[in-house]
């Protein structure tokens, strides 16, 4: 079976009427005719009887075009339908968020009240190839891979103690100086920057005393700001603590900073879409720091 015989059985059927529909459709009413009698030898039943000086369905017809209409009109509709993806996906930014998930969900609320019409799917995968843009984490010493434009900034990490006790009115601190401490940090998802906090203690000499982990960082922020245990805390990406509550101290041993990294992938950045996000995303971290091209 052809589609075009289907089409024409179904225009038929509606009609009942073979010259009238041959007319609509602007074929020779032959043709018609003989696409009809070629489907009804491949399904081996009549479609039509003749009634008067015209025709009408048969049972068989009748069957055959109540499954039919619906999957013809399905078809009818998939050329606007797959346009319309066409458009969503042209207007969606695929975004792989390894690091500073909170600072990127808070720029993409921004970003969305200047442009409504731009769609985001977020993920958080270390396979993810083929995303428009990566965000991840590097040690600044590490050397940055090469691909498409991409642009980093760095970050320092506090340790936050509790105000009050031994802490009180220092103003840095040596790491190696908390081994002792009880820790709260962040696990699951979280790999990268859980390895960084624990590669921090193992440079200072000690593995840290886990008494939490979660892989919400609101939960672990939460915590470590509510004075339940020490921890780190990134210079910008999770926001200010209570300053009544939590001292957060610089850290002056070892080097406890990180470069933030965000990357095109390679050849996503000829898409318009990509283009001003990215461009808006520089801005937006260069509102925290130092923003470097690669």
């Amino acid at each position: 079976m052809e589609l075009s015989q289907l089409r024409y059985f179904c225009a038929v059927a509606e009609t009942q009427h073979v010259t009238q529909t041959a007319e609509r459709l602007h074929i020779a009413q032959p043709a018609l005719t003989q696409s009809i009698r070629r489907l009804e030898r491949e399904l081996g039943v009549p479609l039509f009887a003749p009634k008067g000086r015209g025709i009408e369905l048969t049972a068989y017809g009748s069957f055959l075009y109540r499954k039919l209409a619906p999957v013809l009109k399905t078809l009818e509709q998939l050329p606007r339908e797959l346009a319309a993806m066409a458009d969503l996906e042209r207007d969606t930014i695929h975004m792989n968020v390894l690091a500073a998930s909170t600072l990127l969900t808070a720029s993409v609320i921004a970003y969305k009240r200047q442009h409504r019409e731009a769609h985001f799917q977020l993920l958080q995968s270390g396979e993810a190839e083929h995303c428009d843009l990566t965000v991840y984490t590097a040690l600044p010493d590490q050397a940055l891979p090469s691909g498409g434009p991409a642009f980093y900034c760095e970050e320092r990490f506090y340790l936050a103690v509790p105000r009050g006790g031994p802490y009180a009115g220092r103003t840095a601190i040596r790491l190696e100086e908390a081994a002792g401490e009880e820790f709260i940090l962040l696990g699951g998802s979280y790999r990268q920057l859980r390895a960084l906090c624990d590669r921090f203690c193992a440079q200072a000499g000690f593995r840290p005393k886990v008494i939490f982990e979660s892989d919400s960082p609101a939960t672990v922020r939460n915590l470590i700001a509510a004075g339940v245990g020490v921890g780190f805390w990134p210079e910008f990406t999770w926001g200010a603590v209570d300053e009544a509550e939590v001292l957060l101290l610089p850290i002056e041993s070892p080097d406890c900073r990180r470069r933030l990294v965000v990357r095109c992938g390679q050849g996503r950045e000829a898409k318009e879409t990509v283009q001003r996000y990215y461009r808006f995303l520089e801005d937006y971290f260069r509102s925290f720091a130092d923003v470097q091209e690669v």
